[in-house]
């Protein structure tokens, strides 16, 4: 399944709900939920055990976010590669 967090702040509870395998988008201000010193920066990184976890690199940009600002292990990814998860996943749960 692929989950599109829209949320800001993103809530854990939410997190809580991904099931292991699924692939995590975040997308406009919930990318700012990313950066190593967010409130869920330990989460995000337990989380990296069980999924793949992802940023949209325009919304990482126009907020004036740098890679390496990203909890380590977070994917930067571009529109090409989100519509490909989107294709390759027939299931989508987007989080707003």
């Amino acid at each position: 399944m692929l989950h599109l967090i829209f949320q800001s702040p993103v809530e854990t509870a939410i997190l809580g709900r991904i099931d292991p395998g699924d692939i995590v988008v975040f997308l406009e201000n919930a990318v700012l939920r990313t950066l190593q010193n967010s409130a869920i920066s330990g989460t995000l990184t337990r989380q990296l055990d069980r999924n793949r976890l992802c940023v949209l690199s325009d919304d990482i940009a126009v907020r004036g976010i740098a890679s390496d600002e990203l909890v380590k292990g977070i994917e930067v990814i571009d529109y090409a590669e989100l519509v490909e998860l989107t294709v390759n996943n027939p299931v989508i749960q987007s989080w707003t």
